[in-house]
């Protein structure tokens, strides 16, 4: 077999390539340097001849001075008459520059700004691509209490999407989690930033499920006014307390692949009323909870039955 018919081992033809790829990146390097050179070398022959017309306005200059210095000697003393001096006002010569001159001169002087311009230009379409491309959750659940083995569990989301429905349409099903680990350290609260996630998120009518502890109701919700009492909807659960679906001796902490001792006692899940006590119904808070109760019920549902 010839030097010609063998073929390459795989580590040739990726040798091979390496080399192309290398040669194609110097040649586009080598494009670059020679259009800066000229570039650079353009701006040069520009304002080598601006400084040439400069000296030679400043030598036509310095001679006119000087031959009216001594043509008004010269009328002084009565050797030239006034019609006929020569002194009179010149018209500056202007620099003609061909186009590619102007456009080059217009960015050698102003790449600074044309710059950062071009920096945030590329980050607001950097910006406007990455919201448009974040996914839009069919449904969002409030967890209001600290809990890293259910917050942080990565099926926490997996968990709940599969007892939601596709309600943007866009064929998928997401059911977001938005974790906001409320305690009684002032300094760790706010640290997370907690206080301020609070007052967006209960302001908001986009989230009625959450998930909370008995400091939940302690701190942050009156279950009277804020909660709907699951008694009236599930009288026969034995997991239900008033206002409260309670998770602990369910099957919640398997679904998420934890120990069932990260589930305490007083954690539970709840849903708030769309009803306010001073303004009444809240139109967007109803829709939203028209919306979400049916994945509410599912879960529960689900939840009690494999106990």
């Amino acid at each position: 077999m010839s030097e010609k018919d063998k073929k390459n081992t795989p580590e040739e033809e990726s040798s091979e390539k390496l080399s192309v790829d290398t040669d194609i990146f110097k040649s586009r390097k080598e494009l670059k340097k020679q259009r800066e050179e000229e570039t650079a070398r353009q701006q040069l022959e520009v304002e080598r001849r601006k400084a040439q017309l400069a000296k030679e306005k400043q030598e036509a200059y310095e001679k006119k001075i000087h031959d009216e210095k001594i043509e008004l000697m010269r009328m002084k003393q009565g050797m030239l008459e006034e019609e006929e001096a020569t002194i009179h006002e010149e018209k500056e010569e202007e620099v003609k520059l061909t186009f590619w001159q102007k456009v080059s001169n217009f960015f050698y002087h102003n790449k600074w700004w044309l710059g950062l311009g071009a920096f945030f230009a590329v980050m607001m379409v950097f910006l406007i691509v990455d919201l448009a491309k974040k996914p839009r959750p069919d449904s969002a659940i409030l967890m209001l209490c600290d809990n890293n083995d259910v917050g942080l569990s990565p099926q926490l989301e997996d968990y709940f999407s599969r007892f939601g429905e596709d309600s943007n349409g866009n064929g998928e099903v997401l059911v977001s989690v938005y974790y906001i680990p409320y305690s009684t350290d002032d300094l760790r609260n706010y640290n997370n930033g907690v206080t301020g996630k609070l007052s967006t998120f209960l302001s908001g009518t986009e989230q009625v499920i959450i998930i909370g502890n008995d400091l939940t109701v302690e701190d942050i919700i009156d279950p009277k006014e804020d909660l709907v009492d699951l008694s009236q909807i599930y009288p026969d659960d034995p997991h239900v307390k008033e206002y409260f679906y309670y998770l602990k001796d369910t099957n919640f902490a398997e679904a998420l692949g934890i120990k069932p001792s990260s589930i305490p006692a007083d954690m539970f899940l709840a849903i708030r009323t769309p009803v306010d006590p001073v303004y009444g119904v809240n139109e967007k808070m109803q829709k939203t909870y028209d919306k979400d109760f049916p994945l509410f019920d599912k879960l529960v549902k689900s939840l009690s039955a494999d106990n």
